[in-house]
Protein backbone atom coordinates (compact mmCIF):
# COMPACT_ATOMS: atom_id res chain seq x y z
CA UNK A 1 0.00 0.00 0.00
CA UNK A 2 1.25 3.70 -0.38
CA UNK A 3 1.59 5.30 2.01
CA UNK A 4 -0.57 8.83 3.45
CA UNK A 5 0.27 11.62 1.40
CA UNK A 6 1.95 14.09 3.39
CA UNK A 7 1.79 17.23 0.62
CA UNK A 8 -1.85 17.37 1.06
CA UNK A 9 -2.14 17.08 4.91
CA UNK A 10 -5.56 18.49 5.66
CA UNK A 11 -9.20 17.86 4.72
CA UNK A 12 -11.17 20.74 4.12
CA UNK A 13 -15.20 20.78 5.20
CA UNK A 14 -17.36 21.38 2.47
CA UNK A 15 -21.17 22.34 4.02
CA UNK A 16 -24.07 21.30 1.81
CA UNK A 17 -27.24 19.33 1.66
CA UNK A 18 -30.07 17.42 0.66
CA UNK A 19 -33.44 17.06 2.03
CA UNK A 20 -33.04 19.33 4.95
CA UNK A 21 -30.23 16.93 5.68
CA UNK A 22 -26.87 19.07 7.14
CA UNK A 23 -23.89 16.85 4.89
CA UNK A 24 -20.09 17.47 5.05
CA UNK A 25 -17.92 16.63 2.12
CA UNK A 26 -14.07 16.43 3.18
CA UNK A 27 -11.94 18.34 0.45
CA UNK A 28 -8.43 17.64 -1.15
CA UNK A 29 -7.02 19.94 -2.63
CA UNK A 30 -3.94 19.33 -4.99
CA UNK A 31 -0.90 21.88 -5.80
CA UNK A 32 -1.26 24.09 -8.53
CA UNK A 33 -4.51 24.26 -11.13
CA UNK A 34 -6.25 20.70 -10.87
CA UNK A 35 -6.56 18.27 -13.58
CA UNK A 36 -10.02 17.20 -13.08
CA UNK A 37 -12.07 17.12 -9.87
CA UNK A 38 -13.65 13.76 -8.61
CA UNK A 39 -16.06 12.94 -5.79
CA UNK A 40 -15.35 10.22 -4.09
CA UNK A 41 -18.01 8.71 -2.32
CA UNK A 42 -16.89 6.68 0.28
CA UNK A 43 -17.57 2.94 1.66
CA UNK A 44 -21.07 1.87 3.99
CA UNK A 45 -19.28 3.49 6.77
CA UNK A 46 -19.07 6.94 5.38
CA UNK A 47 -15.97 8.77 6.52
CA UNK A 48 -13.01 6.49 7.28
CA UNK A 49 -9.29 6.59 7.26
CA UNK A 50 -8.70 4.83 3.78
CA UNK A 51 -11.15 7.62 2.24
CA UNK A 52 -9.44 9.79 3.67
CA UNK A 53 -5.99 8.20 2.26
CA UNK A 54 -7.39 7.49 -0.96
CA UNK A 55 -8.31 11.41 -1.11
CA UNK A 56 -4.76 12.57 -0.35
CA UNK A 57 -3.58 10.06 -2.79
CA UNK A 58 -5.42 11.52 -5.90
CA UNK A 59 -4.98 14.95 -4.83
CA UNK A 60 -1.25 14.17 -5.12
CA UNK A 61 -1.98 12.97 -8.89
CA UNK A 62 -3.48 16.56 -9.53
CA UNK A 63 -6.80 15.76 -8.83
CA UNK A 64 -9.79 18.02 -6.86
CA UNK A 65 -10.87 15.18 -4.55
CA UNK A 66 -14.35 15.66 -2.26
CA UNK A 67 -15.55 12.87 0.08
CA UNK A 68 -19.02 13.27 -0.19
CA UNK A 69 -21.29 12.40 2.72
CA UNK A 70 -24.04 9.36 2.90
CA UNK A 71 -25.56 10.26 6.14
CA UNK A 72 -24.85 13.58 7.59
CA UNK A 73 -24.46 12.16 11.12
CA UNK A 74 -21.76 9.88 12.22
CA UNK A 75 -21.43 6.66 12.44
CA UNK A 76 -20.83 4.33 15.73
CA UNK A 77 -19.34 1.39 13.66
CA UNK A 78 -19.35 -0.71 10.97
CA UNK A 79 -21.90 -2.58 11.93
CA UNK A 80 -24.24 0.32 13.11
CA UNK A 81 -23.94 1.53 9.44
CA UNK A 82 -26.21 -1.01 8.27
CA UNK A 83 -29.16 0.31 9.46
CA UNK A 84 -28.60 3.53 8.35
CA UNK A 85 -27.99 2.55 4.42
CA UNK A 86 -31.07 0.13 4.37
CA UNK A 87 -32.83 3.68 5.43
CA UNK A 88 -31.15 6.03 2.93
CA UNK A 89 -31.15 3.51 0.06
CA UNK A 90 -34.85 2.60 0.57
CA UNK A 91 -36.36 4.87 -1.95
CA UNK A 92 -34.02 5.05 -4.65
CA UNK A 93 -35.40 8.37 -6.39
CA UNK A 94 -34.11 9.70 -2.70
CA UNK A 95 -31.20 8.11 -2.58
CA UNK A 96 -29.96 9.07 -6.27
CA UNK A 97 -31.02 12.76 -5.29
CA UNK A 98 -28.78 12.20 -2.27
CA UNK A 99 -25.62 10.92 -4.21
CA UNK A 100 -26.32 13.70 -7.08
CA UNK A 101 -26.18 16.67 -4.62
CA UNK A 102 -22.55 15.37 -3.55
CA UNK A 103 -21.91 15.76 -6.76
CA UNK A 104 -23.40 19.16 -7.50
CA UNK A 105 -21.43 20.23 -4.05
CA UNK A 106 -17.96 19.49 -5.99
CA UNK A 107 -19.12 21.25 -8.84
CA UNK A 108 -19.69 24.39 -7.32
CA UNK A 109 -16.25 23.91 -5.20
CA UNK A 110 -14.52 23.15 -8.54
CA UNK A 111 -15.93 26.16 -10.15
CA UNK A 112 -14.18 28.94 -7.90
CA UNK A 113 -10.87 27.21 -8.60
CA UNK A 114 -11.11 26.50 -12.08
CA UNK A 115 -12.88 26.96 -15.34
CA UNK A 116 -14.53 24.13 -17.27
CA UNK A 117 -13.05 21.25 -15.13
CA UNK A 118 -14.16 17.66 -15.76
CA UNK A 119 -15.70 15.79 -13.51
CA UNK A 120 -15.47 12.06 -12.24
CA UNK A 121 -17.16 9.78 -9.78
CA UNK A 122 -15.57 7.04 -8.17
CA UNK A 123 -17.01 4.93 -4.74
CA UNK A 124 -16.02 2.19 -2.74
CA UNK A 125 -18.54 -0.51 -1.57
CA UNK A 126 -21.64 1.25 -1.20
CA UNK A 127 -19.76 4.39 -2.84
CA UNK A 128 -19.50 1.65 -6.00
CA UNK A 129 -23.05 1.19 -6.22
CA UNK A 130 -23.74 4.90 -5.65
CA UNK A 131 -21.31 6.35 -8.53
CA UNK A 132 -23.13 3.57 -11.12
CA UNK A 133 -26.38 5.08 -9.66
CA UNK A 134 -25.31 8.65 -10.78
CA UNK A 135 -24.45 7.02 -14.10
CA UNK A 136 -27.63 5.32 -14.78
CA UNK A 137 -29.65 8.30 -13.69
CA UNK A 138 -27.86 10.00 -16.65
CA UNK A 139 -25.44 12.53 -14.90
CA UNK A 140 -23.09 14.40 -16.80
CA UNK A 141 -20.08 12.99 -15.70
CA UNK A 142 -16.41 12.24 -17.46
CA UNK A 143 -16.58 8.72 -16.26
CA UNK A 144 -17.47 6.90 -13.20
CA UNK A 145 -15.00 4.01 -11.16
CA UNK A 146 -16.64 1.12 -8.77
CA UNK A 147 -14.41 -0.55 -6.73
CA UNK A 148 -16.36 -3.71 -5.24
CA UNK A 149 -19.32 -1.89 -5.17
CA UNK A 150 -22.83 -4.21 -5.63
CA UNK A 151 -24.09 -4.29 -9.26
CA UNK A 152 -28.01 -4.43 -9.05
CA UNK A 153 -30.65 -1.57 -9.22
CA UNK A 154 -34.26 -0.76 -8.62
CA UNK A 155 -33.82 1.65 -12.12
CA UNK A 156 -32.04 0.26 -14.37
CA UNK A 157 -30.67 2.94 -17.39
CA UNK A 158 -32.53 3.42 -20.28
CA UNK A 159 -31.38 3.21 -23.85
CA UNK A 160 -28.93 6.28 -24.02
CA UNK A 161 -29.58 8.19 -20.74
CA UNK A 162 -25.59 7.34 -19.57
CA UNK A 163 -23.79 9.86 -20.32
CA UNK A 164 -20.30 8.96 -18.28
CA UNK A 165 -17.82 5.92 -19.03
CA UNK A 166 -17.81 3.68 -16.81
CA UNK A 167 -15.09 1.15 -15.31
CA UNK A 168 -15.73 -1.09 -12.79
CA UNK A 169 -13.07 -3.02 -10.87
CA UNK A 170 -14.98 -6.15 -8.88
CA UNK A 171 -13.96 -9.02 -6.99
CA UNK A 172 -14.82 -12.40 -8.68
CA UNK A 173 -15.37 -14.47 -5.44
CA UNK A 174 -17.43 -11.75 -3.93
CA UNK A 175 -20.50 -13.24 -2.30
CA UNK A 176 -22.32 -9.51 -2.53
CA UNK A 177 -22.25 -9.89 -6.28
CA UNK A 178 -22.50 -13.29 -7.91
CA UNK A 179 -22.06 -14.06 -11.29
CA UNK A 180 -25.71 -13.57 -12.00
CA UNK A 181 -25.15 -10.04 -10.81
CA UNK A 182 -22.63 -9.31 -13.17
CA UNK A 183 -24.07 -10.88 -16.40
CA UNK A 184 -27.15 -8.63 -15.80
CA UNK A 185 -25.26 -5.64 -15.20
CA UNK A 186 -23.53 -6.14 -18.36
CA UNK A 187 -26.39 -6.63 -20.43
CA UNK A 188 -27.98 -3.81 -18.81
CA UNK A 189 -24.97 -1.73 -19.89
CA UNK A 190 -25.05 -3.14 -23.38
CA UNK A 191 -28.81 -2.14 -23.89
CA UNK A 192 -28.42 1.53 -22.63
CA UNK A 193 -25.55 1.83 -25.07
CA UNK A 194 -23.13 2.52 -22.15
CA UNK A 195 -19.12 2.87 -22.85
CA UNK A 196 -17.65 0.31 -19.86
CA UNK A 197 -15.29 -1.23 -19.03
CA UNK A 198 -15.37 -4.42 -16.18
CA UNK A 199 -12.51 -5.72 -14.37
CA UNK A 200 -12.67 -8.96 -12.34
CA UNK A 201 -10.40 -10.18 -10.24
CA UNK A 202 -10.20 -13.71 -9.60
CA UNK A 203 -10.39 -15.35 -6.34
CA UNK A 204 -11.16 -11.97 -4.55
CA UNK A 205 -13.57 -10.80 -2.13
CA UNK A 206 -15.77 -7.74 -1.47
CA UNK A 207 -13.43 -5.04 0.47
CA UNK A 208 -10.38 -5.65 -1.33
CA UNK A 209 -8.76 -2.21 -1.26
CA UNK A 210 -9.26 -1.84 2.49
CA UNK A 211 -5.96 -4.01 4.28
CA UNK A 212 -8.98 -3.76 7.72
CA UNK A 213 -11.34 -5.98 6.05
CA UNK A 214 -10.14 -9.23 7.50
CA UNK A 215 -10.47 -7.98 10.53
CA UNK A 216 -14.05 -6.96 10.87
CA UNK A 217 -14.76 -10.84 10.95
CA UNK A 218 -16.82 -10.83 8.55
CA UNK A 219 -16.58 -14.30 5.86
CA UNK A 220 -17.44 -11.91 2.77
CA UNK A 221 -14.78 -9.60 3.74
CA UNK A 222 -10.64 -9.63 2.70
CA UNK A 223 -8.38 -7.63 1.29
CA UNK A 224 -5.95 -8.44 -1.61
CA UNK A 225 -2.65 -6.31 -2.69
CA UNK A 226 -2.59 -7.48 -5.72
CA UNK A 227 -6.39 -6.12 -6.63
CA UNK A 228 -5.89 -2.82 -4.64
CA UNK A 229 -2.91 -2.22 -6.84
CA UNK A 230 -4.13 -3.01 -10.20
CA UNK A 231 -7.60 -1.24 -9.37
CA UNK A 232 -5.88 1.82 -8.68
CA UNK A 233 -3.71 1.53 -11.51
CA UNK A 234 -6.15 0.98 -13.73
CA UNK A 235 -8.27 4.20 -12.27
CA UNK A 236 -5.62 6.60 -13.24
CA UNK A 237 -5.08 4.78 -16.64
CA UNK A 238 -8.54 5.39 -17.90
CA UNK A 239 -8.79 8.70 -16.20
CA UNK A 240 -5.23 9.85 -17.98
CA UNK A 241 -7.31 7.68 -21.29
CA UNK A 242 -10.38 10.31 -20.92
CA UNK A 243 -8.32 13.32 -20.02
CA UNK A 244 -6.06 13.14 -22.72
Amino acid sequence: MTSIVTTVPTLAPVAYEHAGVALTGWLARPEGTPRAAVALFPTIANVIPLMEERARRLAAEGYLVMITDFYGEPVASFEASFPMAEKLRADNAYYRARIIAGIDALRGVSRGLADGLRVFAIGHCMGGQAVLEAARAGEDLAGVVSFHGTLPTEAPAAPGTIKARILVCHGDADPLVPREHVVAFWEEMDAAGAHWHFHSYGNVKHGFTDPHSAAKGMAFLDYNQSADRHSWASMLSFFDEILG
